[in-house]
């Protein structure tokens, strides 16, 4: 299945062949190359009307998902017919994390994988609102990243340290 990669921004440079082979190696990992994933390159304005309508929290954000299926976590979804072979959409806001990127000096390009990996875990159901959450979604975002940096020779980490 494809992974669908729509720059909607033009502040930030994006390499868009790098982050869709990336998240095709993610979605694998996952387990879940079967499905379909939407990836929305978005600016600060995009990432904040849409954490504003949706969140309730009108600011820019790095990453927001919207999961096609509602499953538990690490449950992959069972689609009755072709089109539900979706996992949704994920808005990567690109403008936010090159300027955090900015300030911390770390790399533009690894920061937005492993966001999307991030994203990627919320479509399927991992969540980080308690601490076992967390650990939970940790735990997977690792896994994932490990097999991607096996395949890649990257050292790529889960962003998600300091939530708990």
């Amino acid at each position: 299945m494809s992974v669908a990669l729509r720059n909607a921004q033009c502040v930030v440079p994006v390499r868009r062949a790098l982050l869709r082979r990336a998240v095709c190696a993610l979605r694998a990992a996952l387990g879940a190359s079967r499905f379909d994933v939407g990836l929305v390159c978005a600016s600060n304005a995009l990432m904040q009307r849409l954490n504003g309508t949706y969140r309730h929290c009108p600011e820019p954000t790095d990453v927001l998902s919207f999961p096609f299926h509602q499953v538990a976590a690490g449950e992959l979804p069972r689609p009755r017919c072709r089109d539900e072979y979706n996992l949704g959409d994920i808005f990567l806001g690109v403008e936010y994390i090159h300027q955090q990127c900015r300030e911390t000096g770390e790399d533009f390009d690894d920061v937005l994988t492993v966001t999307a990996a991030h994203g990627l875990c919320h479509l399927l159901g991992y969540r980080h609102d308690t601490k076992p959450e967390w650990e939970q979604m940790y735990q997977k975002e690792t896994q994932i990243l490990e097999e991607l940096n096996r395949l890649t020779g990257s050292r790529l980490r889960p962003l998600t340290a300091g939530l708990f």
